[in-house]
């Protein structure tokens, strides 16, 4: 029977202030008393700017784009295209036109498999992923490697969550054709060191696709600086809408890649004996796109450039670095995941408690975390566990979240002694 811990878990007051924003979302204060929410890695919360916005357009300015010459299309595809140049801007893209809009990272990473994979990989050829990958970066390079009779390797990780450097050259050294890693990891929170990962992959010849899902929301990204070949994030995790995301790539790499799909405004001709297609990003955005998604998308890039990126990421550094001091007063809980260079992300385990029991009890106290494998079930198997509880953190919460959130696992504790 665990040892309940002192009422008062709360370490010394913290050295830094907050970007004391909580008023801008709304949902934060719905309900019978204000929320807890420490599931950011799953999705974020939307400031008020972005419903507004996304609102404003199909009150005053929905039409579909492109192709209109009246007042409302061409309003619509002005906004839509500025959302493309500030995505682009903001992850430090030289030119829009390597901004494709899609409805997500999954859709992205998929896009650029089947488009791509499809054209360059062969029997032999070699796809390098890593153990700590989404399944969103697994399964398509898997359904790829079925159709082209290339081989997957995985990069293992250290106890510890950290990426096995050496492991991954040697691997890529063997004649690596793709590299698949995630920025940041949404179980460990890893930051993985992805320019000196890309630098390996560029010396033995190997493409670098990151998975910067869990990157864009919470630090600064420049996909130069980087030096990557594709780059793939979702705007539901960044304060944006859901079914709105982006892939950004080379130039060059997306006017040699085939298109995605098929139908209108991809094309620039269409006869019955054959079609040609239009420039680039348009060749990948087919049909009607998610107009307001993207419009949305555009007000949450807004918005995050207002708080400072390099800020925002500060500042939740302070709040893991108190959540961990906080949670390691609990008895029996056991984080999962001590990488040196960490992002917001607390994956832990609780003595005598199920996940799943650990998340259903904090809910009746309005904290509202995420339990399960994550969507990582390869790096469950490494770990040898079925799953794990996980408070992910953004700039809007609080000390007060994390003391709830220590006084919710208490509270676990007493129904499960």
């Amino acid at each position: 029977m665990p040892t309940l811990p002192p009422k008062t878990t709360r370490a010394p007051s913290p050295p830094w202030t907050s970007l004391d924003v909580r008023a801008d979302f709304p949902i934060l204060y719905c309900g019978e008393r204000p929320v807890v929410y420490l599931d950011n890695a799953a999705t974020s919360q939307k400031p008020d700017a972005v419903i507004a916005v996304t609102t404003r357009y199909y009150k005053s300015m929905n039409a579909n784009i492109h192709r209109g010459v009246y007042r409302l299309s061409v309003e619509a595809t002005d906004a839509y295209e500025s959302a493309r140049t500030r995505t682009a801007a903001f992850i430090g893209a030289r030119n829009p036109r390597e901004v494709v809009f899609t409805r997500g990272c999954t859709e992205a990473i998929n896009l650029v498999a089947m488009t791509w994979g499809l054209q360059n990989l062969k029997p032999g050829s070699r796809i390098v992923l890593t153990q700590m990958e989404h399944h969103s970066n697994i399964v398509p390079w898997q359904m790829v490697a079925a159709r082209t009779g290339a081989k997957i390797e995985v990069t293992p990780v250290t106890a510890d969550g950290e990426l096995d450097i050496a492991a991954f050259e040697r691997l890529v050294g063997q004649g690596a054709a793709l590299v698949a890693v995630t920025h940041i990891s949404n179980v460990l929170g890893t930051i993985n060191p992805i320019a000196e990962l890309t630098q390996i992959a560029h010396r033995h010849g190997a493409l670098m696709l990151v998975d910067g899902a869990q990157s864009v929301a919470h630090m600064p990204v420049d996909v130069a600086a980087l030096d990557c070949d594709f780059f793939t994030f979702s705007g539901h995790k960044m304060c944006g809408p859901t079914g709105i995301g982006a892939l950004w790539a080379r130039g060059e790499l997306l006017d040699a890649m085939p298109p995605y799909q098929g139908g209108g405004d991809m094309i620039s001709t269409v006869s019955f004996e054959g079609s040609t297609w239009n420039v680039v990003p348009h060749k990948f955005e087919a049909g009607t796109p998610d107009i307001a998604g993207a419009i949305g998308l555009g007000a949450a890039i807004d918005y995050l450039t207002r708080l400072n990126m390099s800020r925002v990421a500060e500042v939740e550094a302070n709040l893991l670095s108190y959540a961990e001091k906080v949670l390691r007063t609990i008895p029996g809980l056991r984080i999962v995941g001590q990488a040196r260079h960490k992002a917001s992300v607390i994956s832990f385990l609780l003595d005598g408690a199920h996940p799943h029991d650990i998340g259903t009890i904090l809910d009746q106290e309005h904290i509202a975390i995420r339990t399960g494998h994550h969507c990582c079930q390869p790096l469950m198997d490494f770990y040898h566990i079925p799953a794990t509880a996980r408070a992910s953190l953004a700039f809007y919460n609080t000390p007060e979240d994390i003391d709830a959130l220590a006084t919710g696992l208490r509270r676990v504790i007493e129904v499960f002694r």
